[in-house]
């Protein structure tokens, strides 16, 4: 019986050493770094509910800075628990918080958020209380390395994730004629993996308006 192909980092490795053509020590070691690279624009150039996550926590009373969760990539929306009752915490600009709630020691129900900086939210008002709150947001997918061995990509857009990593070695290799074969193929990839996650957001939503 033949046994289906499942990506790993390892075996995607392989695959770029072979496609490149290539076994100069020079190359191989920075395969690890195209693969990086290429994780890190597909993930720009699609989103997907696979890395749309959830997390929930309380906010600390007298303390209007929140941390983001590992791996944060972009906040989608935040509500806050009053007795029982989830409101949305509304997103604005650092400037409109400092102007709303320019005193950060008068506290209250906080109705305003924004990136303080890549790492923290700030909330306006400085919470009153030990509110429970919760943030809907794109995660970075865990990024592929020798202890790391599969990840979203290699699972859902193995080629994609190949197709992407060449393309990634292309400004160090140069003038290689097949990187406009590459870059086709790339982007049918990408443009059918949209196209897929457009059609599962359209069926959530139906649910949810059928429930």
């Amino acid at each position: 019986m033949t046994v289906a192909a499942v990506m790993t980092y390892d075996s995607l490795v392989e695959n770029v050493q072979s496609y490149l053509e290539r076994t100069d020590t020079a190359t191989l070691e920075k395969i690890p770094l195209f693969i990086m690279l290429a994780e890190q624009q597909l993930a720009a150039d699609i989103k997907f509910l696979g890395n749309l996550t959830v997390v929930a926590s309380v906010m600390n009373v007298n303390d209007n800075v929140l941390s983001k969760p590992a791996r944060w990539r972009k906040t989608v929306s935040m509500n806050i628990t009053v007795a029982g009752e989830r409101m949305p915490v509304l997103l604005r600009k650092y400037e409109y918080l400092r102007e709303y709630a320019p005193n950060p020691t008068d506290t209250g129900l906080p109705k305003f958020y924004c990136d303080y900086d890549y790492t923290h939210w700030m909330v306006a008002p400085t919470p009153d209380a030990a509110y429970n709150f919760e943030v809907l947001y794109y995660e970075r997918v865990q990024p592929l390395d020798s202890s790391n061995q599969s990840n979203w990509f290699t699972e859902y857009a193995p080629q994609a994730l190949l197709y992407g990593s060449l393309l990634q070695a292309m400004p160090f290799l140069k003038n290689d004629p097949r990187v406009g074969l590459w870059q086709s193929l790339y982007g049918q990839i990408v443009a059918a993996l949209k196209n897929e996650d457009v059609t599962r957001i359209g069926d959530r939503q139906s649910t949810v308006l059928d429930t």
